[in-house]
């Protein structure tokens, strides 16, 4: 976690945003852009056209050597032996007990080099916990993230933009070709580019990986090829409300050290027949079915629709008919696109069933939901 006594940071982004008029916030230490018009405005532009999002606060780290593979299929919680040279996955760094240090995105870029992407607030964590793992394996782990900056374009006209911006060059896939969790090499000005049709935000989108000398005039470009197709600079608040629509848990909301993949919905992530692996002594606990009448009381985390405008938020209780608490909403809103309050909580098996009728305790009124499938949202492909 960030530590609240340390300097603000911002990204080399910060002079461009603030020209655009963004608003700040503190997220994981960085003082990002929460918004540059209205929350509303930017989370339709995302569904109906595009965003571009600074998410250059991530962090990176580079994984090189002959034992590359085998060191992550050991330090994570899922299978990148089998991961092809072109493609990404989702995978957790696990503590012994098996809780959730992080929630990851790797690539494979070589036969022995890999790139991992983590949450920003913890890149402490989770470059400790991976130099921690190396053992006695020829693998060196870098943390590069001040070395690179990452933009994000996401939305139905993503292709079309990034495809059009002038600066990019020497695409190694077609744009046609290019496969949703996989990624091509590419230049921008004459240095490398990593295109990685990856997002967070439950449309189609690039995630631009570029060096940071390279960052300001890559987004200008991008936002000037975006212009004709609708584009428009994207904040956190836009960012978290699509999150949400799409079910995707947010580090520090839906995820923790003390959660097991299995509560959140991520059991499937764990590839629990490795042979070794962090966190492979507490396999009972990471793939448990965690429902009703399966023995376990662990509360496990669901999707919540209520009917009219009051929604739910972090940190609201969730109750039955007569007030007794069942679990806590970890994170909700009042869905830009569908137009009524959605959440996402951890509730005890026993009221986690799909179609299970609760309240959310909002301000002392209940307010009747509903337990609903993850996600709220698809994407109409």
């Amino acid at each position: 976690m960030s530590d609240p006594s340390a300097a603000p940071r911002y990204t080399v982004l910060r002079e461009r945003h603030e020209a655009l008029g963004a608003s700040f916030t503190d997220f994981g230490g960085w003082q990002m852009p929460v918004r540059y018009s209205s929350d509303l405005a930017e989370h339709h532009a995302v569904r109906q056209a595009a965003g571009l999002f600074d998410i250059s606060h991530m962090a990176e780290f580079r994984i090189e050597g002959a034992d590359a593979a085998a060191y992550l299929d050991y330090a994570l919680a899922g299978r990148l032996s089998t991961m092809a040279v072109g493609k990404a996955k989702y995978s957790l760094i696990l503590t012994e007990a098996g809780g959730i240090v992080d929630d990851v995105i790797v690539y494979r870029l070589g036969e022995e080099r890999y790139l991992i992407i983590a949450n920003a607030g913890n890149r402490d964590a989770a470059s400790a916990a991976l130099a921690s793992r190396t053992r006695d394996v020829d693998v060196v782990v870098s943390d590069v993230s001040d070395d690179y900056a990452l933009l994000a374009v996401q939305g139905p006209a993503a292709e079309a933009i990034v495809a059009a911006t002038a600066g990019i060059e020497d695409v190694s896939i077609p744009w046609a070709e290019q496969k949703y969790y996989a990624w091509a090499s590419a230049t921008f000005a004459g240095n490398a580019l990593l295109l990685a049709r990856t997002g967070y935000t439950g449309e189609d989108g690039f995630e631009l990986l570029v060096r940071t000398a390279d960052a300001g005039a890559l987004w200008d470009a991008l936002l000037a090829a975006g212009e004709p197709h609708g584009l428009v600079p994207a904040g956190l608040a836009a960012r978290d409300t699509l999150r949400l629509e799409a079910g995707m848990p947010l580090y520090g909301n839906e995820l923790s050290v003390d959660t097991r993949p299995a509560q959140a919905g991520l059991g499937r992530v764990v590839a629990s027949d490795k042979e070794e692996f962090v966190g492979k002594s507490s396999v009972p606990v990471l793939r448990q079915a965690q429902q009703p009448g399966e023995g376990s009381d662990a509360p496990v985390l669901v999707g919540l629709e209520a009917e009219g405008r009051r929604a739910g938020r972090a940190g609201y209780a969730v109750v039955d008919a007569d007030g007794h608490a069942l679990g806590m909403i970890t994170s909700g809103a009042l869905s830009p696109t569908l137009g009524h309050p959605i959440a996402m909580a951890y509730l005890a098996p026993s009221s986690a069933e799909v179609g299970t009728s609760v309240f959310l305790d909002v301000r002392g009124t209940k307010i009747p939901a509903t337990v609903t499938a993850l996600p709220f949202y698809r994407r109409k492909k």
